[in-house]
């Protein structure tokens, strides 16, 4: 079982984000207030879930959660700041947008900025540890993944209802045989033709 929260003296939202590694879509980030009690089983770590877990812990968090908040950050954004940049503004924008104000942040990762008044910390395997972060990478993970399956009914020759973006074999031919898309991230496409297929 995950410990609830990292500290206890003030109210906490865990953050995380979902597809920084894509070649397509945003990059979905979640906000999290848990009540003090909370707690489940199956929540960990979005990747060590199966989707069906995963939707299962998404709609217990958004219906237990004291509050909570999902933001994306377009693919043009990201080329526009680097994805470092744009998991830092997702987190900062989900966060601003909490119905009730956090006084302090837990960070999944080794590094964020952010130009809000709030104290932090980073958490590296955070979402492993701690139950708020667990139920940010659960929400943005399956947000994400239901924008992703949303999209690939308009563009049904790169799979995106099965890689949600990510640098598949797959995927990666299908944009060598049919070029970008609007959702593409130019700069993680730039040397597409030089990726190893194998």
């Amino acid at each position: 079982m995950l410990e609830n929260c990292y500290q206890k003296e003030l109210p906490e939202a865990g953050c995380d984000e979902a597809g920084r590694g894509c070649l397509a879509g945003p990059v979905f980030a979640a906000a999290v207030m848990l009540p003090p009690d909370f707690s489940h089983p199956l929540l960990n770590d979005s990747k060590q879930m199966t989707a069906r877990q995963r939707d299962l812990l998404r709609a217990i968090v958004e219906r237990e959660a004291l509050a909570w908040v999902v933001k994306a950050v377009s693919a043009e954004r990201i080329d526009q700041i680097n994805i470092l940049n744009a998991s830092f503004e997702g987190m900062s924008l989900a966060v601003a947008e909490l119905p009730i104000r956090p006084g302090f942040l837990a960070i999944d990762g080794n590094r964020f900025r952010t130009t809000l008044d709030i104290p932090y910390r980073c958490i590296v395997k955070g979402d492993g540890k701690y139950a708020d972060i667990a139920a940010a990478s659960v929400l943005a993970k399956t947000h994400r993944d239901e924008y992703m399956e949303r999209l690939a009914g308009d563009f049904p020759e790169y799979g995106w209802e099965r890689n949600k973006g990510y640098p598949t074999r797959e995927h990666r031919l299908a944009i060598r045989r049919y070029g970008l898309t609007p959702h593409h991230r130019l700069t993680f496409n730039a040397g597409i033709d030089q990726l190893e297929l194998f």
